[in-house]
């Protein structure tokens, strides 16, 4: 199983990845051991999404991450 997942840190920033292991990559996020996110958190979790394609998650998160997706979120999340 593969998880595309967004995080909000209390600053309003975003933070949209993906992985093979939700529950181990969001506790690097919150204990700043990811690069990407150590410096803006505290963060927390708006939503993830489960796909069986590691593919289709790789497509799902690149649309996440244009205008499109961002409008998406906001509109659905």
């Amino acid at each position: 199983m593969f998880f595309v997942y967004s995080l909000q840190s209390e600053s309003g920033s975003y933070y949209i990845g993906k992985t093979n292991d939700i529950e181990r990559r969001l506790s690097e996020h919150l204990s700043g051991q990811c690069a990407h996110t150590a410096d803006l958190g505290p963060w927390k979790l708006m939503f993830y999404v489960a796909f069986l394609d590691k593919e289709k998650a790789h497509r799902f998160e690149l649309y996440l991450k244009t205008g499109s997706g961002r409008a998406f979120i906001k509109n659905h999340f």
